[in-house]
């Protein structure tokens, strides 16, 4: 059973409208009102807890009345709940939709990564260059120590759910950062490749033209493509659903971050054909990942909305038989 504490504080005049509707749903337990007991903002404490897959319907109550411009709003998550109650609404009355995503939480969370502060772009210059060591030595490990490190999917899925609800700023600022971000690591690398060029350290067999790992990169084909496709898929449905992790990361990262540290070692050693194509790669899969990203929230919130209304459809029938 999924649940999440809601803490809210109430304008006076609109608490009466607010408990109506928190008590009249069954979704809501342990409904606690205490007049006047807020300060700052001043209000009314009112406190619940709710059924998850119902947090998307009250949640917008709120909105509707006001409560979160007048007042405020915070939600947690309930770690345990042992409630006989809460347990049968979940079952009767909720069914699917108990697992559905919680929009304004997935919102604060995307909001949440599209802070880029400076370690953003430190983080991405060390992908760079990490990724350009594991290029010369043909090293996967370090390939894939590049993609743990690169911190860019925040980004993309900002920009992508900047186009979903139509808010330019985030899109802006993501595409900037991504802009800057990948310019960096790209810089890093191209440092990195003329020191060890100037040193007389480059691996033999990256001298013979023995790179396998640089290969894979700077070819972009239909495998990449899909690969790149279903990154943005995993990606964006993990994030909806809270199960985002470190290796979920790695998998989104392997389409960009060694793209970028391939353009500046390449470029380092005056490799322009594979700079061209890696080029291409990282291009290439950052637009996927933003397309399919925007593609994959509007589906998931048309698939869910359906599922919504269906239930909805089916509540009064379930009430009056």
């Amino acid at each position: 059973m999924e649940m999440i504490h809601i803490r809210a504080v109430s304008p006076p005049d609109l608490s009466d409208r607010l408990v109506g509707v928190l008590a009249a749903d069954p979704a809501v337990v342990n409904l606690v009102v205490l007049p006047g007991a807020a300060r700052n903002p001043d209000g009314d404490a009112v406190e619940c807890d709710l059924l998850t897959g119902a947090a998307n319907r009250v949640l917008r109550s709120f909105r509707d009345l006001g409560v979160d411009r007048r007042g405020s709003v915070v939600i947690e998550h309930v770690e345990l709940a042992l409630s006989e109650r809460a347990a049968q609404a979940e079952t009767r009355r909720l069914g699917a939709l108990a697992r559905a995503p919680v929009w304004d939480e997935v919102q604060s969370r995307i909001r949440a990564g599209a802070f880029y502060t400076p370690s953003f772009y430190l983080f991405l210059a060390v992908a760079g260059v990490i990724g350009a060591v594991g290029i010369l030595t043909n090293s996967e490990i370090l390939i894939v120590g590049a993609m743990v490190v690169g911190p860019e999917y925040a980004a993309v899925v900002s920009v992508a759910s900047g186009l979903d609800r139509r808010a330019w700023a985030p899109v802006r600022k993501g595409l900037s950062a991504l802009a800057g971000g990948f310019a960096l690591a790209c810089l890093a690398a191209y440092g990195f490749g003329l020191v060890v060029r100037g040193t007389g350290r480059t691996p033999p067999a990256f001298e013979l033209g023995l790179r396998p790992v640089s290969h894979l990169i700077d070819s972009p084909n239909f495998f990449s493509l899909v690969v790149a496709v279903l990154a943005g898929v995993v990606g964006v449905v993990a994030l909806t659903e809270a199960r985002f992790s470190t290796m979920l990361g790695v998998f989104i990262s392997v389409t960009t971050i060694p793209a970028a540290s391939d353009i500046g070692l390449a470029s380092a050693y005056a490799l322009w054909r594979e700079a061209r194509g890696s080029l291409l790669q990282l291009l290439l899969n950052i637009v996927v990942l933003i397309v399919v990203g925007f593609v994959t929230l509007r589906a998931q919130r048309f698939v869910w909305r359906r599922v919504a209304q269906r239930r909805d459809r089916v509540e009064p029938a379930v009430s009056n038989g």
